[in-house]
């Protein structure tokens, strides 16, 4: 017998507060029975599995996320936008540690592509042709940020900059402001080993 006032939705949004609470990986369609004091098969005419669940929480949570950072983008460009983007995600992930994970997972092609991580992509694009980017530097540079910001927020929010006398807060726009000069100044690096262009025009001139 299906519990009058369940649905979906509110199983996902109650699972996204649960993944804040005890964690991503530890929620499941068991512990989210739990939560509602059911029993599991009560749940299953709206979730098929834990995986199910876990999928459907990524995708509230990039779409949630999205939401967010296009709020924060709104009227921004240069390094402002840069910046307020940085500080959306930062926030988000401090803010909702477990819905930050969710938001990592590895979805399948279609279901990605569907989703809100296309309007991510978007973003940092339209980001980026402030700094006036051709490919595939563009693309190199999303990948860069991308990095850059996930990697200090996880480190951050799993005590790893908690041993120096430095606060984290001080680093984050010093970061920002190092990504912004890099941009701004980027210039496509010659492949290892190339010949620079007036060397192969004077052996060129040479050859005639």
């Amino acid at each position: 017998m299906v519990r009058v006032g369940l649905t979906t939705e509110r199983l996902t949004q109650a699972g996204a507060e649960l993944a804040d609470e005890v964690g991503f990986d530890q929620v499941t369609v068991s512990a989210l029975a739990r939560r509602f004091d059911v029993k599991v098969a009560s749940l299953y005419s709206h979730l098929k599995n834990s995986q199910d669940l876990k999928t459907r929480i990524a995708l509230f949570a990039l779409e949630e996320l999205a939401d967010r950072v296009a709020a924060a983008l709104a009227g921004r460009a240069g390094k402002d936008a840069l910046a307020a983007f940085a500080d959306a995600y930062r926030d988000y992930a401090r803010e909702h540690p477990g819905r930050y994970a969710a938001a990592q997972l590895r979805l399948d092609p279609k279901t990605a592509a569907a989703s809100a991580g296309v309007r991510h992509a978007q973003m940092t694009r339209a980001i980026l042709r402030g700094y006036d980017l051709t490919e595939p530097d563009q693309t190199h540079a999303v990948r860069m940020l991308g990095s850059v910001f996930h990697g200090y927020v996880s480190l951050e929010m799993g005590g790893g900059f908690s041993h120096t006398a430095v606060d984290p807060q001080e680093s984050w726009p010093w970061i920002v402001d190092s990504l912004d000069a890099l941009l701004r100044s980027w210039t496509t690096p010659r492949p290892s080993g190339a010949t620079p262009p007036d060397a192969a025009g004077r052996a060129a001139h040479r050859r005639i």
